[in-house]
């Protein structure tokens, strides 16, 4: 496969030196046209879109500054690089108040060339990211810990020793391309932390971890995330838009929840993971992406795939190393050890630096169910150092009962703040306090959502909260996320 296969216009009116660049290019895997006056690269760009143009100042006709706005108004999202054989600082600076991305003076060796195109184009990827890390929370980097990784039990072990032999073979694939990784588990288990440890702990450290939710996003949309399209791909694409896929090129894609994805989409995903290379919708070329794919999810996949609901040959590609990530209420004495290490973290965030459990808090803890499991778990330590007033946090701080069934009924449990779970007369929060409280906690997460237009990840930077915090609210309350 080519090394690269973005599109290069250029502008270039000394014959010899244009086919120079595009022959040297041409090696390269990028594909190249060649216009030899401004007029002529505008009438280009009727039928070819490039990914960058090089651009000499003058040419025959109109100067090529004067044609930079009309040319990057019908290449949106195109990078330009101007080359002169007369350079001077002013004309230099012109160049980039006109919008180009770098600026040579001819004449150049065509390798300084191609690594200012390779730079261009890496940062118009990297722009593309920052904007996604901006509008959706994704993260560029791994965080060093990994706080769901938290445990000594027979799971915990298990789990990290499969990190270890997936370290191990990666380890002997360097330069090749990685497996794909499959991580199962029930929600709320930490298998967004169990991707990030693959990722921070593996040879793709240094790029970018991009993380999309394929639950968030309505299917008629998450295509084009993924892929990004064209200019003119449908009636709202005003310009160009790489995808979250060629974002995460040199580094990891996590797919959380891929159990959701439609059949359709889930063809181009095993498309992508065979042979490494996207389609932005509209496009009439693919490109090479080097990454590893990771996905997650809490779906039975052999089950739907039996029920025609999930493509079997996806299944085998995304398993090629599987991790199981055990429910909390398996993990034994992991549950108050997770819990203490909450109580630590969150303590420190909210100035209550000296909490501890008491008991009764203890026996609470070991005696519930914990379906939402570690994210239930990190939640109800959040509300317990938020009603916490002097320095043990108790049972009704955590809304849980010391003697409640671990059997009790999902409803019964998953809300804190309801009445059947109100402190006893006498405790330290009344019911009417939780109430109030809960009432609060509500308008204010709503209205957040609301001045965000419904961004998830907007709503917890402005809340100071997680996302995974954010969302156990968004259903705990049934608030209503804008759409």
């Amino acid at each position: 496969m080519n090394e690269h296969t973005a599109a290069i216009l250029v502008v270039e009116d000394e014959t010899t030196l244009a086919r120079n660049i595009s022959v040297y290019l041409g090696r390269y895997g990028y594909v190249v046209r060649i216009a030899e006056s401004a007029e002529a690269a505008l009438a280009t760009l009727a039928d070819f879109q490039p990914d960058l143009i090089l651009l000499d100042c003058h040419l025959p006709g109109r100067w090529g500054l004067d044609a930079m706005p009309d040319l990057l108004s019908r290449a949106r999202g195109c990078r330009v690089v101007v080359m002169t054989g007369h350079g001077t600082v002013k004309l230099a600076v012109d160049a980039m108040k006109a919008g180009a991305a770098d600026f040579l003076t001819k004449p150049v060796a065509l390798s300084q060339l191609r690594g200012v195109i390779e730079q261009s184009l890496a940062r118009e990827r990297d722009g593309r990211l920052d904007e996604i890390s901006h509008d959706v929370g994704l993260a560029r980097r791994a965080p060093p810990e990994v706080e769901g990784l938290v445990g000594e039990s027979a799971p915990m072990i298990e789990l990290r020793s499969r990190l270890a032999r997936l370290r191990e073979a990666d380890a002997t694939l360097a330069g090749t391309r990685l497996p794909s990784v499959l991580i199962t588990g029930e929600t709320g288990t930490g298998k967004e932390l169990v991707a990030r440890a693959i990722h921070g702990d593996g040879p793709r450290a240094a790029g970018p971890f991009v993380e999309i939710n394929c639950a968030a996003i309505p299917s008629s949309l998450l295509e084009s995330e993924l892929f990004g399209y064209e200019r003119g791909a449908f009636t709202d694409a005003r310009e160009r838009k790489i995808g979250l896929v060629e974002a995460a090129s040199g580094g990891t894609l996590f797919l959380d929840e891929i159990g959701e994805t439609e059949p359709a989409l889930q063809a181009k995903i095993l498309k992508l993971i065979e042979e490494h290379s996207v389609r932005r919708l509209g496009g009439l070329r693919a490109m090479p992406v080097d990454l590893r794919v990771v996905a997650a999810t809490h779906q039975p996949l052999d089950q739907r795939v039996a029920e025609g609901r999930f493509r079997a040959d996806l299944l085998y590609r995304l398993r090629v190393f599987e991790i199981p990530v055990a429910p909390l209420r398996e993990r034994g004495d992991d549950i108050e050890r997770l819990a203490r290490h909450f109580l630590h973290e969150l303590g420190e965030r909210y100035r209550k630096p000296s909490l501890t459990l008491d008991t009764e808090a203890i026996a609470a803890i070991q005696s519930h169910g914990w379906p939402g499991n570690v994210r239930e778990l990190r939640n109800r330590v959040e509300q317990a150092v938020l009603l916490s007033v002097g320095a043990r946090v108790g049972a009704s701080d955590l809304g849980l009962s010391v003697h409640a069934p671990a059997e009790a009924s999902l409803a019964a449990r998953s809300t804190a703040t309801d009445e059947t779970h109100a402190a006893p007369p006498g405790s330290r929060a009344a019911p009417s306090d939780l109430r109030a409280l809960a009432n609060a906690e509500r308008a204010m997460l709503q209205r957040a959502l609301d001045e965000t237009g419904g961004n998830v990840s907007r709503a917890a930077r402005r809340l100071g909260v997680s996302r995974d915090t954010l969302r156990y609210r968004i259903e705990k309350f049934g608030l209503v996320v804008p759409r």
